[in-house]
């Protein structure tokens, strides 16, 4: 087979399933993995792929955005130990924010922290929270129908009425040199916030986001501590000489 059938080959499988294996293309092409790797590495130089560890994952684009409902399917496992190692951090008699996020979902079904106080921009958040007889308060505005966030001019307004002991946001993604990166310039602003109104800010974002960059900056790495499940040894070093990291899987 000629490169240039593996190489559309390999582009229409990940437009079927979005993520391939390594090991499985060369199965299928019946091809040596030396091969297989030259043709992922010149389709990442055409900007067709990203590479991943063990395979390739179709290229998103920088604004592109899956809703709620997508979001809360993917990487179930990983969000849940996230959301344990976060709420490690929530404290007796702390008022917190926490952002529109499905990982910062996950964390208020395990909060045990007494006498907290909650403030929120998500919509699915503040029915949790009600849920679970937690004090909580959401801030107006717009609602994103796609993340159930609260955004907007309005929003950005009352946030400003509340000062937090501790935020937790996620992100999109995680670059050293472009920092946390979500979206949407409206949600940006609204996390951004957040981040400098509290005294100390956790991202919670699994081990997919890092090297990621999504369209609008939210802030700086070195300006909160990342939970994640685990940190890729391709930037482990790096990460952890700019900020603090909690890995929930590894003993970092």
């Amino acid at each position: 087979m000629l490169a240039e059938e593996r190489q559309q080959f390999i582009l229409q499988l990940l437009d079927e399933e979005r993520v391939v294996k390594l090991q499985d293309l060369v199965r299928s092409l019946n091809a040596s993995e030396s091969t297989v790797r030259r043709d992922l590495q010149e389709l990442e130089c055409r900007h067709l792929l990203r590479r991943v560890h063990g395979g390739a994952s179709l290229l998103r684009q920088r604004s592109e955005e899956p809703d709620m409902d997508v979001k809360t399917l993917k990487n179930v496992r990983e969000k849940k130990a996230i959301a344990k190692a976060a709420v490690t951090q929530v404290k007796d008699n702390e008022c917190i924010y926490i952002d529109a996020g499905t990982t910062t979902l996950e964390m208020i079904r395990y909060i045990r922290a007494k006498n907290v106080t909650v403030v929120t921009n998500g919509l699915s958040h503040i029915e949790a929270l009600v849920r679970n007889h937690i004090t909580a308060y959401l801030i107006g505005g717009m609602m994103k129908p796609t993340t159930r966030a609260i955004v907007g001019g309005i929003a950005r307004q009352t946030i400003n009425l509340f000062r937090f002991d501790k935020a937790f946001i996620g992100t999109n993604g995680m670059d050293l040199e472009m920092g946390f990166t979500t979206p949407d310039p409206e949600e940006a602003m609204i996390k951004r916030r957040a981040q400098e109104l509290a005294s100390q800010t956790f991202v919670t974002a699994d081990s997919s986001k890092f090297s990621e960059v999504s369209f609008c900056k939210m802030f700086d790495i070195g300006k909160a501590v990342i939970v994640t499940d685990k940190i890729p040894e391709s930037v482990r070093q790096a990460f952890l000489e700019r900020t603090k990291i909690i890995c929930a899987n590894e003993d970092d």
